[in-house]
């Protein structure tokens, strides 16, 4: 609880205390009583419950009075204020005091709500790095995060923020990535290892050089992204905006009515003055005004702590209806990483890797990195020949290893066994004799079948668009268990591809795409909703995607899906609740059998039990996924 509501919570309990003895003695003795004179008994009453009242009202008044100076009249300032000071003109002394005492509970608790749902995004303003210790003239100096430039070296010291993404040069150490990713595991890290900005280091120092300057890094990118979510408000926001625009005209030009009409029929004016009065208390729209946005901020807080980032509301109310997914799957669906999966014949498998690793040790190539991988000690006397297309031959002496593909083989006259494998075939040879093969292949991620069968049980279809050839594409796509897919995509296929979905689907269908290459970002931009996998994607796609995952794990699909159909589930029960038990009471108002309390009742505990509703938009626990 902050300060300021510390303060006012003591204010209101101070006014309520006074409030509820100032009561208690006016119903036992009758303040107007004291006075003997009748023409003037009322100014005892009425000086002490205005007393009070200007205790708890004096910052509503102010509002008011400053809102209509700027042309903005009619909110809920306003209602209060015409409503309070319409009692005191009647002398319904208590009843004004209750309406405007009670009116400031309900927006402390909607203060206090807001704090909390606004604390699981605070977080992440928690990542934003307060300096750097940069290695300059063989000196550590701490500067601003801002002015360190790239190539330069910080040194991170153990419980400081990494302030900067970069490669680690020396050092290993733990990482807390709890703000960054949600995953409350620590990560372990060395040397050659990237790393980015916003992480707590945890155990030893680590010397890193800078990849990116403080306005491209990741904590940057991400604190841009949490400052400007607000911006991006659902459909159901800005109705709720609009309908308390004209409601609210609507509602106080109705009271004039209600007095005015059947006063000047029944001269009863006091009678007719008091329900519109208590209409007015009744119709205020906080409840809806203030739990709908609430709702939603919860929502994406509740996705913030699970290491997703939700750009806007709109985007958490699409994704809730969204029923198209397409992905990309080298890097979304498979970890983008070629690793061997199969050497044959398996008893030869180490003098298989051996001689491929020889030929490979100076190739850059995806392919050649995870032969290298395989068999990370190899022998480098050997004269390295690059033949585009087919492969390597590497030379020393009377020795000869051929490693590439069947051309190669061919080409060289040696008698091979052809492989036929879903993957990247590699033929090894030494000395003119066949030796075996190496399929290497990109792996499935663990968790994509589990997330493609959550999806297709919900009804959703989901595609996989590739630019692998048809036999490794189609092998892919019956795995996991897509429910169609495209192959031989070129980066502008996909764009393509898209587009043909989003003009083939259905009026109410949304389309959302999963990638996180750089190639990914036209499509990204493109579809109804783009989520991109944050931790290892591209910088473009993070800018281009409407929600990024933390974690690069695809179960942040659907428990972003499962946070949205929640969030949105209580925006409608609040919606509901709120309009239905309002104008039950406005009606009850108009003919006269409500009275102001219940009026307070119906505005007030309407508008807390709303707030607090939609409170539980925040409370999402993971394991309801399973």
């Amino acid at each position: 609880m902050t300060r300021k509501q510390k303060k006012n919570l003591i204010r209101i309990c101070i006014s309520l205390i006074l409030f509820a003895v100032l009561f208690l003695v006016d119903c036992l003795v009758h303040l107007e009583t004291i006075i003997p004179n009748e023409k003037i008994s009322w100014l005892l009453p009425a000086g002490l419950y205005l007393f009070v009242y200007i205790i708890i009202a004096y910052d509503v008044l102010w509002k008011a009075i400053r809102n209509i100076c700027h042309g903005q009249i009619f909110d809920e300032n306003f209602l209060m204020c015409l409503a309070t000071i319409g009692a005191f003109a009647i002398e319904s002394f208590p009843e004004a005091v209750a309406v405007i005492l009670f009116y400031q509970v309900g927006e402390f608790f909607q203060n206090y709500a807001v704090g909390k749902s606004r604390k699981s995004i605070a977080t992440l303003m928690d990542i934003r790095p307060d300096f750097a210790n940069v290695m300059r003239n063989g000196e550590m100096v701490t500067v601003d995060p801002e002015e360190v430039l790239i190539d330069e070296i910080i040194v991170v010291q153990p419980g400081d923020k990494i302030p900067l993404d970069g490669i680690i040069v020396e050092g290993s150490s733990t990482l807390d990535t709890k703000a960054l990713t949600g995953e409350s595991l620590p990560q372990e890290v060395k040397e050659g290892e990237d790393v980015i900005s916003g992480c707590i280091n945890m155990t030893q120092t680590l010397h890193i050089r800078v990849t990116k300057v403080f306005y491209d890094s990741t904590v940057s990118k991400i604190l841009e992204l949490v400052e400007n979510a607000s911006e991006h408000k659902s459909k159901t926001e800005n109705f709720i905006t609009k309908f308390a625009k004209y409601y609210t005209p609507a509602v106080v030009l109705s009271a004039l009515i209600l007095a005015i009409v059947p006063g000047i029929i029944t001269h009863d004016w006091t009678n007719w003055i008091y329900r519109a009065l208590n209409f007015l208390v009744v119709s205020c729209p906080c409840a809806l005004v203030i739990s709908i946005p609430l709702s939603f901020f919860a929502g994406i807080g509740a996705a913030s702590k699970q290491g997703i980032l939700i750009k806007g509301s709109n985007y958490l109310e699409m994704l809730n209806k969204a029923n198209i997914f397409v992905f990309d799957k080298t890097g979304t669906l498979t970890k983008g990483n070629f690793v061997v999966t199969e050497v044959v014949p398996k008893e030869k498998r180490e003098e298989i890797l051996k001689y491929a690793a020889i030929a490979e040790v100076g190739s850059n190539h995806p392919i050649a990195k995870s032969i290298l991988e395989a068999y990370p000690s190899v022998d480098t006397d050997y004269t390295l020949e690059n033949i585009a297309g087919y492969g390597i031959i590497a030379r020393k002496e009377n020795s000869i290893i051929l490693c590439g593909n069947e051309k190669l083989m061919e080409r060289e006259h040696i008698s091979y066994k052809k492989v036929e494998s879903m993957g990247t075939i590699i033929y090894v040879a030494k000395d003119s004799t066949y030796l075996g093969s190496i399929l290497i292949s990109d792996e499935i991620k663990t968790e994509t079948q589990d997330v493609i069968k959550r999806l297709n049980q919900l009804g959703s279809k989901t595609i996989m668009l590739t630019g692998d050839n048809e036999k490794i594409a189609s092998n892919v796509a019956l795995k996991i268990g897509v429910t169609e897919y495209k192959a031989s995509l070129l980066p502008q296929n996909k764009v393509e591809e898209v587009e043909r979905l989003l003009h083939k689907k259905k009026e109410k269908e949304l389309l959302c795409f999963v990638g996180d290459g750089i190639n990914d970002a036209p499509v990204l931009m493109r579809s109804d909703i783009g989520i991109s996998m944050g931790g290892v994607g591209s910088d473009a796609a993070i800018e281009a995607s409407d929600i990024v995952l933390m974690t690069d794990n695809l179960t942040g699909i659907s428990t972003a899906k499962n946070i949205a159909k929640k969030t949105m589930f209580i925006v409608m029960e609040n919606i509901i609740f709120a309009l239905g038990i309002k104008l039950a009471v406005l009606i009850l108002s108009a003919i006269g059998i409500s009275n102001m309390w219940l009026g307070i009742l119906a505005d007030v505990g309407v508008a807390i039990l709303a707030i607090l509703n939609a409170m539980r938009c925040g409370n999402y626990k993971k394991k309801k996924e399973r």
